[in-house]
């Protein structure tokens, strides 16, 4: 995997402060031997990622969560051979915490120190879960501040295929979320709602993808969703209206399996496009 391959030979220590979530773990050759990660509620009342909040309970938390990785890997600090951290992109005070602790952490050892794309890192965890897959591929990265679909060639060659327009899908649930009356984070609010859902009750836009069907488009790969978002929101506003915020509520997980699916249905279309065109398929 290009210069990652002779980074260390033994215990790697990774560290990501990327967000809302202190995370260490420790990676023996293909082995996660540890792995601590310690969400935030705090921002839970706020609807949504305060920075500075998320940056000081990263510098309360850091120094226990890398100390129980290494315990459960069984593995002292001058036993790791290298460091990886998170260098962006991510919120500034956050990743500062994350990479001033592992700087700290490889110059007093010695040791060699990597900083590491978020979004490729994403890539290579699924080198760790299915060691089988290898480029040439088609990735879909999805997160709270990204959606893109990339060509990856090789290792660390990539090519931009399509990216979102506007809002994120992670930004997108957050918001819709609150329009719903659900709770922080969105994600996984809106999919323990949908569950118990009948997706079709309501329809919803599956935004740019019958206006852009011919791979000469612009935005063929590209995405779209403050138009989706934009919509369930009158939806939810005309329920309002018609029997208050009970309507809203009873309606909700209904909504949110609606949501959900089309979403879901834009990911998977644009996706399969991408595997058609790369001859990846």
């Amino acid at each position: 995997m290009t210069e990652f391959d002779d980074f260390a030979d033994g215990p790697v220590l990774g560290v990501e402060t990327s967000c809302d979530e202190t995370s260490a773990a420790v990676l023996i050759g293909s082995h996660l031997a540890g792995h601590v990660i310690l969400s935030q509620d705090a921002h839970e009342r706020f609807g949504g990622i305060v920075p500075e909040i998320a940056a000081r309970a990263h510098l309360r938390q850091i120094d226990d969560v890398v100390s129980e990785a290494l315990a459960e890997a069984g593995v002292s600090p001058e036993e790791i051979d290298g460091v990886g951290v998170t260098a962006g992109p991510g919120l500034i005070g956050a990743l500062l915490v994350g990479l001033n602790w592992a700087k700290g952490f490889a110059y007093a050892l010695n040791r060699p120190l990597i900083g590491v794309h978020h979004m490729e890192a994403h890539l290579y965890a699924n080198s760790v879960a299915a060691p089988e897959v290898e480029p040439p591929f088609v990735a879909l990265l999805v997160s709270g501040g990204h959606t893109m679909l990339l060509h990856a060639r090789e290792w660390g060659e990539y090519e931009l295929l399509g990216e979102t327009r506007d809002d994120a899908v992670g930004e997108a649930f957050d918001k819709v979320a609150r329009t719903f009356g659900f709770g922080f984070p969105g994600g996984p609010e809106i999919e323990r709602a949908a569950r118990r859902g009948r997706p079709g009750r309501f329809r919803l836009p599956r935004p740019m993808l019958s206006s852009t069907d011919h791979p000469g488009d612009p935005a063929y790969l590209d995405f779209s969703f403050s138009g989706l978002k934009t919509a369930a929101a009158l939806l939810a506003g005309e329920l309002h209206e018609q029997g208050g915020q009970a309507a809203v509520e009873r309606a909700g997980p209904d909504l949110a399996a609606e949501f959900q699916e089309a979403v879901v249905d834009v990911l998977v279309a644009k996706t399969k496009r991408a595997v058609k065109m790369t001859g990846c398929g």
